[in-house]
């Protein structure tokens, strides 16, 4: 039972330190729809590896990476809103990974493990790049935490302190595209987006500075990863979904309003 569950918490829990402090950013930023366009582009990526036969896992980040840089390139030039890219991009990505999935006659593919996760699946070489993707991601997070803060706090007064916010922004979404790529066959790309967001609003509550919510948000996060692995592993569950469902109870149980004393 320990060497079927290890790998998959393993992962997990990988995730969930990377999703808590990054995730942060995203609620504070209001990017959770970034995140749905991203999880959408990594089918296209999927897509392309199974294609031209390449890693998936480097399909995934190379795809995942390009989207957020033509994201960029396109909200530079300001001739259409923000949200209206990212809709053009999600379901131009998806339909296009759809496309190029209908000329792989000799490839059986199992979308619904992709669309939803497997982390039961994982092994050593997934782990590597797991890890691999939270090294470089939190080493990044911790080199410019205090500028990409200030520049999420307040950008004009950040501009004036020196921060490119250009290059904080477009560094944003590079970890996020990364982290999007690396988890989605665990967690699943339909449901990615929610081991970002759900536990840092849960940690908001608690949570009394921005450091403080980041922390409280992996931990919330790896909390989520073992009680999923656990309903999953009794009551014969999808694992990713039910990660997820157990990270939205938490979010439920921190909204609950405290029982007065009397």
């Amino acid at each position: 039972m320990i060497e079927f569950l290890l790998p998959a918490f393993l992962s997990g829990i990988g995730i969930a330190l990377l999703a808590g402090p990054l995730g942060s950013f995203v609620v504070w930023r209001k990017m959770a729809y970034f995140g749905d366009t991203l999880a959408h582009a990594s089918l296209l990526g999927l897509s392309l590896g199974f294609l031209f036969d390449i890693n998936l896992n480097l399909a995934l980040i190379v795809c995942c990476i390009g989207i957020a840089l033509v994201l960029v390139a396109l909200q530079r030039q300001k001739l259409v809103a923000t949200d209206t890219l990212l809709g053009i991009l999600a379901h131009s990505s998806l339909s296009l990974g759809l496309v190029a999935v209908s000329f792989l006659d000799n490839v059986r593919i199992d979308l619904m493990s992709y669309l939803f996760g497997d982390l039961l699946s994982v092994n050593t070489t997934d782990l590597i790049y797991i890890y691999s993707g939270v090294a470089v991601v939190l080493g990044l997070l911790i080199l410019i935490w205090r500028p990409l803060l200030s520049s999420t706090v307040n950008e004009e007064l950040a501009h004036v302190e020196g921060v490119n916010i250009g290059l904080m922004r477009l560094l944003l979404m590079l970890m996020v595209g990364l982290v999007i790529a690396i988890s989605m066959k665990f967690v699943g790309a339909l449901i990615i987006t929610s081991l970002l967001i759900i536990p840092a609003a849960t940690a908001r509550r608690f949570a009394r500075s921005p450091e403080q919510m980041a922390y409280i948000a992996s931990i919330i996060g790896c909390l989520s990863v073992t009680m999923g692995l656990a309903l999953s592993w009794n009551f014969d569950t999808p694992a990713g979904p039910s990660v997820v469902v157990s990270s939205a109870l938490l979010f439920m149980l921190s909204q609950a309003k405290p029982i007065k004393q009397f």
